[in-house]
């Protein structure tokens, strides 16, 4: 699996630079500080130790090395993956500075390159057209520009129209964002309106305020570009419409008339005298006066308007005669004499041709709207998401892509997209239905998407200020409705009408370029060649879109929900009424019945919708059985891959999204396969994707931030230089008859492919294949969107990681790739979440290490010696992990990207917001699902599918819920690190007092924190008093509901418990959860000799009578929960049992206080101590479950448990209550979550909901 030489040369010098910043850092930081310290410790002699000690003596001081080692070998295994980072970044940035991202990054970037797109278009995604190259001269330079402007003004139209229909502009703003046809008689490319408006009434003021010479007075004007494009188009325009108007008939008076003015305007511009020929401070009257027989022409004709536009030419010629005019007429005494006569004698302008031809009308309307816009058009257009994708269009244009071929001659493709049961299409009951703010979908939409809903009803004719239960009298207006609200989630109408943009882009490019032929059997003029009225309906158009282009989506479960009547059938059966070019694949189980037994029968389906609506089979494939043998989506895609069609097959997932102008760009893609992409020819293309949910709340802009570094910048790193590029998901484009002759898209073997996705590149890369990527492209992708949902992706894809480490695919490409590529390799894969598990454990080697050295009293006596607290190698090791912890590293990819794609200003506004937001706690509490559920899988295996749900994040999620979720993987870890950190203040030793303290543990406290509250800071309404109180009582239930068979986790806590061991299955991993959970009995081992009750005595007497105190302990924990049940006959001897228990336990207690030196500190530190043992002794009996259950104590270590969770709760929940108490805590947290439109609505809503269950409480 050899590279080309100067591929291998690329990714061989990335990685010596890599390396060299690795060693560097490691030697100079870690080691070199380090090894001076290390000679000291093992010469000195420690000969009082604080506990009975076992392992110290004689052996050169071995723990105390290995606790001040520890944490610096592990920052030196993952600090390689922090090199990787930054350089990948910096790399990245440079490689899309190549490729000019970036530079179209602002509206007013496409206002002053507009000009220039059209020749860009031609070049890059027109089809290359005969004689177009050889026009060089300045008249043919116009006669270029004009024909490329139009051929450009077709696409440009279209894709307006359908930012108008997706409603992301207004009707006002799609006519001013659309371009002339082009294709008139005027001398001059006509611009759209957003870029000329206001333009001509500035030139007036420059021209009335004028004073200059008529150089001067130009030179002003042309400064801008487009305010000479306006003036200029206003001068011919004019000229063009009177001459069309005025009378053909007698002697021609009206268009001597507008020859004359014309000619002695011509003439004064030639002498250079306008300014003197004609009084210019005049002008306002003149535009007055054509802006009313505009206003007039733009009407239908009829008698009295005929009248008025003759009275409005007379008025005009008055002006113009009497007041602009300040020339010598006896130059031309006949023409005006025989004017003069005509204007006498009541017959000049008499006789008006009425704009009746397209062409004419089209430009009265124009040039009426470019005298009557007053204002500027720089903020056209507002919404911010059709803004983003008009700039990375036209930015798009001038990137490096292939030649784009015909339509006949392209490469045929097919899209593919796997559904399961997901949303199809909002039902208006889903929309309106509300939480318990009062809160509905709807109300949400509206408040995100404020513009988009006004531009929708106007769209379907109704006022701005109607509300949706006005919309029910119009059965089709609710069914916009419902699409509007689908076409802003993630549903599979979104993605379906997205992916038809490029049936509908086909149609539109075979159109014109059938037209551009000059068909001469059609008929086709040259003014025609760019009219694209109704290229919809070309018969020719659709059926050569047809061969070139088909989409499946396999629904597989769409026979069982038809048979069921469920609604998501009746919604795909819509799609596909609505989209003619949509098969939808399926698994058809037919049952009969043979000899007295039901026998299944499976059918590989493919159907599409008739004429009449009913589904029409298309094909039928009997099956030899249920194909669902391993995982559901792979196996979704591999029985339905046999429909798809074409040379290229793009996978897409359901909830990604498509822009037609993206679409427009598919042809030169397709045609990468046949480019110089190395050593083997691209049999996977990667595109770039755009992450929409980002604008939803904080959470889902951490989110989308996050993974547009990956999609973009780190993709780009991947492919160029290090070609380890693989398929991270939906939507490369595969070589189609590549990869289904070598095993298909998908592996799909159970829990081992659980991420299928990269395994179609791991297996594309094996059998000799290549992955590129190409940015000039680009799919919209819906990312999650709430903490719980982003917590169960990433531990899917952490636990995913985990598989992959043991399947043999990995192992393949470990064995044939050269060094540095297998680097490469391992570092974009399971080395991430390799690192990621190491940044946290060094915080465990670090704090254990600290505990270490002060419950065995070394660290005192050392410190004085050996200066190690203050190390450089120890503070280098701790900032390295923090700021891998809080996400800096992985902030640097994000932050260069924002820098190349939004400038430089914007960027470090973004990066600032996210940290007000809490973005680093955000990526701190990620850190541990990724550690979690990537070190689960290594220990047990048994990764599973978890389905995230993809809706809007707008209920409050019950405290229940969360601590379910989080417990093990979060919850449990930021307590042990309290607990350590609070054991390290009690007895450690820190000679620069407090603020050494803080400075050397704040990373871990700050972990700590993110990983017990961070859930309930970004819960929706987490600090609402009333809700903490109902969830409160809710959790209690909960913990104290007992169960049985078939309670699920979320109605007991019994039942969540036995769900948290089940992946505890094999020996290996009984015995590993041993190892792992001894490391909790060293707190009381060294405790127990810190307390003053002790004294002096190191002996392992105390130790042992410490064992005692605890069996006593939990024997009076089971005398306080003997079961009620068994208790039921003795209630009076039990409760007089318990009673003398307490009794005789709280007077020990005090005996043991008055006569030894027992102490009330010795009390709490005996819990301290304590804690952690028992629940040590949990986690062991735990990992052996059934030899608990046959030895009997199964029920014990259960209740136990029990109270483990309850005070671990309570210990969460108290702070949550006391910010419950001050409502601005939650008022701020609703305005850190959500954009301000929706925190405004929501808290106006609060106010106003009638029928907020919370408002009568």
């Amino acid at each position: 699996m050899y590279e080309r030489a100067s591929d291998f040369m690329k990714y061989m010098v990335f990685w010596f630079v890599v390396l060299g910043g690795k060693f560097s850092f490691a030697y100079f930081l870690l080691i070199r500080p380090l090894v001076g310290p290390t000679r000291l410790i093992v010469n000195i002699p420690v000969t009082r130790y604080s506990w009975h000690d076992f392992v110290s003596k004689n052996n050169h001081n071995a723990m105390t090395i290995a606790s001040l080692w520890t944490p610096v070998v592990a920052i030196y295994l993952l600090d390689i993956h922090i090199f990787y980072t930054v350089i990948s970044a910096v790399w990245g940035f440079l490689l899309g500075a190549r490729d000019r991202l970036g530079e179209i990054r602002s509206l007013d970037a496409v206002h002053q390159l507009f000009e220039k797109f059209p020749a860009a278009f031609m070049n890059n995604l027109h089809v290359p057209l005969l004689n177009r190259d050889s026009l060089h001269s300045s008249s043919q330079g116009l006669e270029k520009n004009k024909i490329d402007a139009a051929r450009f003004a077709p696409f440009w139209n279209e894709i307006v129209k359908n930012l108008r229909e997706e409603d992301y502009i207004s009707t006002l703003e799609m006519e001013l964002l659309q371009m002339p046809k082009n294709s008139g008689s005027l001398q001059l490319v006509q611009w759209p309106l957003f870029l000329l408006a206001s333009k001509l009434f500035l030139a007036k003021d420059i021209a009335v305020e004028n004073k200059d010479s008529q150089e001067e007075l130009w030179d002003k004007i042309s400064r801008d570009d487009y305010m000479k494009y306006a003036v200029e188009e206003c001068f011919y325009s004019v000229k063009f419409i009177l001459t069309a108007i005025l009378d053909d008939e007698g002697n021609n008076e009206g268009k001597k008339w507008v020859e004359r003015i014309y000619e002695d305007i011509q003439g004064s511009i030639a002498n250079g005298c306008i300014h003197v020929d004609f009084r210019l401070n005049k002008l306002p009257l003149v535009i007055q006066k054509v802006t009313a027989l505009l206003g007039i022409l733009k009407k239908d004709q009829t008698p009295e308007l005929e009248t008025g536009a003759v009275k409005a030419i007379l008025d005009l010629y008055d002006v113009m005669r009497h007041d602009i005019l300040s020339i010598n007429m006896r130059d031309n005494y006949e023409t005006w004499n025989m004017l003069s006569k005509a204007r006498t004698e009541g017959r000049l302008f008499q006789k008006l041709k009425w704009p009746q031809d397209a062409e004419l009308k089209a430009q009265v309307g124009r040039l009426y709207s470019l005298l009557t816009i007053k204002d500027s058009a720089a903020n056209v257009p507002k919404n911010l998401e059709a803004r983003r994708r008009l700039e990375f269009f036209t930015n798009s244009l001038f990137m490096e892509m292939p030649e784009a071929k015909p339509v006949r001659e392209m490469l045929s493709f097919c899209v593919f997209t796997p559904y399961y049961s997901e949303i199809v299409l909002y039902r208006m009951s889903d929309l309106l239905k509300k939480n318990e703010d009062g809160i509905s979908t709807l109300f949400y939409l509206q408040k995100i998407y404020p513009d988009e809903w006004k531009n929708f009803l106007d769209r379907i004719g109704r006022d701005e200020n109607a509300s949706e239960s006005e919309l029910s009298d119009n059965p089709n207006h609710i069914l916009e409705l419902r699409f509007w609200a689908s076409y802003r989630g993630q549903t599979l109408a979104r993605t379906v009408r997205g992916m038809m943009y490029y049936r509908k882009a086909l149609m539109l490019q075979a159109y014109l370029e059938r037209m551009s032929a000059g068909d001469v059997e059609a008929g086709i003029t040259g003014k025609e060649s760019t009219d694209v009225q109704g290229f919809e309906l070309s018969p020719e158009a659709r059926a050569q879109a047809d061969l070139k282009f088909t989409y499946v989506v396999t629904c597989q479960i769409y026979g069982k929900q038809r048979e069921e009547q469920k609604p998501e059938a009746a919604d795909i059966a819509l799609l596909m009424q609505r989209n003619e070019a949509l098969r939808v694949a399926f698994i058809d189980v037919v049952e009969t019945l043979k000899d007295g037994k039901v026998h299944s029968e499976y059918f590989s389906k493919l159907v599409k919708a008739d004429i009449n609506g009913k589904d029409k089979e298309v094909y039928s494939i009997k099956l030899p059985g249920n194909p669902k043998l391993g995982e559901g989506k792979p196996e979704n895609q591999n029985h339905a891959v046999v429909f798809t069609r074409g040379n290229a097959m793009q996978t897409i997932d359901m909830n990604q999204d498509n822009y037609f102008e993206e679409a427009l760009k598919m042809r030169n893609l397709l045609e990468e396969f046949h480019c110089d992409h190395g050593l083997r020819p691209p049999t996977i293309l990667g595109v770039r994707e755009h992450v929409f949910t980002g604008s939803v709340s904080s959470l889902a802009s951490f989110m989308s931030n996050q993974e547009a570094s990956f999609v973009t910048l780190g993709q780009r790193v991947l492919s160029n230089p290090l070609k380890v590029r693989m398929h991270y998901g939906h939507p490369d484009v595969f070589d189609r008859v590549f990869h289904i002759t070598r095993g298909g898209i998908s592996k799909s073997s159970r829990i081992i492919n659980i991420s299928e996705d990269i395994f179609s590149g791991f297996n594309s890369t094996l059998r000799q294949g290549n992955v590129t990527h190409h940015e000039y492209i680009q799919v919209g992708k819906g990312r999650d969107v709430g903490l719980n949902q982003i917590a169960v992706f990433e531990g899917k894809v952490a636990g995913g990681n985990g598989e992959q480490v043991l399947s043999r695919d990995v192992y393949r490409l470990g064995q044939l790739f050269d060094f540095f590529r297998m680097m490469s390799f391992y570092f974009t894969t399971v080395g991430y979440y390799f690192c990621t598990m190491l940044t946290v454990l060094t915080v465990y080697a670090f704090l254990y290490g600290r505990v270490y050295l002060a419950l065995s009293g070394v660290g005192e006596s050392i410190q004085d010696i050996a200066d190690v607290l203050g190390n450089t190698a120890l503070s280098a090791a701790l900032n390295a992990q923090f700021l891998f912890q809080i996400g800096v590293f992985t902030a640097v990819p994000m932050i260069l990207g924002f820098i190349l794609e939004q400038g430089f200003l914007r960027a470090v506004v973004s990066f600032v917001t996210m940290q007000f937001q809490l973005c680093t706690v955000f990526f701190t509490f990620s850190l541990g699902t990724r550690t979690h559920y990537f070190g689960r899988t290594i220990l047990h295996g048994g990764a599973r599918y978890q389905a995230t749900g993809r809706g809007f994040v707008v209920q409050h999620i019950k405290f229940t819920e969360n601590y379910r979720l989080y417990a093990r993987s979060h919850f449990v870890k930021g307590m042990e690190i309290c607990l350590l950190l609070i054991v390290y203040l009690a007895y450690g030793y820190n000679e620069g007092g407090a603020l050494a303290y803080i400075l050397l543990t704040v990373s871990s406290w700050f972990l700590a924190g993110s990983w017990l509250f961070a859930p309930y800071l970004f819960n929706p309404s987490g600090f609402e008093w009333q809700k903490t109180v109902e969830d409160f009582r809710d959790w209690t239930n909960w913990l104290l509901y007992r169960g049985g068979i078939g309670v699920k986790g979320g109605e007991s806590w019994e039942a969540w418990w036995d769900e948290e061991l089940s992946h505890i299955r094999t020996f290996s991993g009984r015995v590993m959860e041993t190892i792992l959970s001894l490391r909790f009995f060293i707190f009381q081992y060294g405790i127990v000799y810190k307390l003053d009750v002790q004294g002096t005595d190191t002996s392992l007497t105390v130790y042992g009578f410490s064992w005692i105190v605890l069996a006593v302990l939990i024997i009076l924990f089971k005398v306080f929960t003997f079961s009620q049940k068994i208790s039921v006959n003795f209630q009076l001897l039990l409760r007089f049992i318990q009673g003398v228990s307490f009794l005789f336990a709280l007077a020990g207690i005090v005996v043991a206080v008055a006569i030894t030196n027992l102490t009330i500190a010795d009390i709490f530190a005996c819990i301290l101590a304590f804690l952690p043992t028992g629940w040590g002794i949990l986690c062991i009996a735990c990992a052996w479950k059934p030899v608990m259950k046959k030895v009997g104590l199964w029920k014990s270590i259960r209740s136990i448990a029990r109270l483990y969770d309850a005070a671990m709760g309570i210990l969460i929940f108290i702070p949550i209550a006391l910010c419950s108490w001050f409502p601005f805590v939650s008022t701020f947290q609703t305005r850190l979550m959500y954009n301000q439109a929706f925190s405004r609505g929501l808290e106006i809503s609060l106010i106003l909901a009638g029928n907020n269950p919370n408002t009568g409480i």
